[in-house]
């Protein structure tokens, strides 16, 4: 079966549509078209009842994309018989409770899907979704529950760099506050309110005034802690829509943090995996000096 695309002609559920087409595969075969190979509008669809209606595009993804790599969208950075590290891009979900959500968990089980393996991707931790870096998946449900369980110990070290308006004061130091859901983002306390405890440690490793790069590392792992922290020390994260300030006219497109240093005991072999990604060129670049510069 090679890809091809075609238009709704008239409402239906995708089911019906996808027997309609394939009226010789068995329903296992039909179900796994459904499961794998099936995008609506350029967007992934696993819904058996999904309805589509008229002028919908829906792609029937074919065999020649089976083994393809992941054509550097999603590098993985490493692999084994039981876990899989990435360096998630900016704006893909870790995960997702929906499921025609494109996330790191269906990008890989899709992988996964394409070498022939019967393992699929399991949940370890997050990344928001506009902060890129390294993410560990598993490819086991035990290996996810084992590494989730002990994740304190089974990761001993884990940095992230990032952009912040303006040098932090003091230069380096520790953010410790209580966090708490709010109705439209993450609330923090300097004072034990009832939320949850969290420690960032940060320090400048470059500063021109106007920005500076920032590495942070993490005693605990809140939602949204880093950005949460900087805004705290009135240095948001440079375009950060809900840390930063209003008037962000940050000169980058993309939330300006980056998890590039993981490091782990691997739960299975426990030998130590030591991992490092660069630091994105385009907050470096913030920092380079110009032509005729002296300092």
């Amino acid at each position: 079966m090679k890809t091809f695309e075609i238009t709704v002609k008239e409402p239906k559920p995708l089911l019906e549509l996808i027997t309609d087409i394939f009226p010789d595969y068995s329903r296992t075969k039909q179900k796994e078209i459904l499961s794998h190979r099936v995008l609506i509008n350029s967007r992934r669809v696993t819904q058996f009842d999904f309805s589509l209606e008229v002028g919908m595009k829906v792609t029937f993804l074919g065999d020649e994309n089976r083994n393809k790599p992941m054509q550097g969208k999603m590098p993985i950075v490493y692999e084994d018989r039981y876990l899989i590290v990435v360096d998630k891009p900016v704006g893909l979900l870790s995960s997702s409770g929906h499921p025609n959500d494109m996330t790191v968990i269906t990008e890989l089980n899709d992988y996964l899907i394409r070498r022939r393996s019967r393992q699929r991707a399991h949940v370890v931790h997050r990344l928001d979704r506009d902060t890129s870096g390294l993410l560990i998946v598993s490819k086991s449900k035990e290996v996810s529950r084992q590494l989730e369980h002990d994740w304190k110990e089974q990761v001993y070290d884990r940095a992230y760099v990032g952009v912040t308006w303006g040098t932090p004061v003091p230069r380096e130091g520790v953010v410790r506050s209580w966090l708490t859901d709010g109705e439209y983002c993450v609330e923090s306390s300097p004072v034990d309110n009832g939320g949850k405890l969290s420690v960032t440690h940060y320090q400048t490793l470059k500063s021109n005034g106007k920005y500076a790069l920032v590495q942070f590392r993490l005693d605990t792992g809140r939602r949204n802690q880093i950005r949460v922290h900087m805004r705290d020390l009135k240095h948001p994260l440079l375009k950060d829509p809900i840390y930063g300030y209003r008037d962000d006219n940050s000169p980058l497109k993309r939330l300006a943090l980056h998890a590039y240093k993981l490091c782990f005991h691997h739960p299975v072999t426990g030998k130590d995996v030591i991992l490092e990604t660069p630091f994105p060129a385009e907050f470096l670049s913030l920092f380079e000096k110009k032509k005729g510069e002296t300092k």
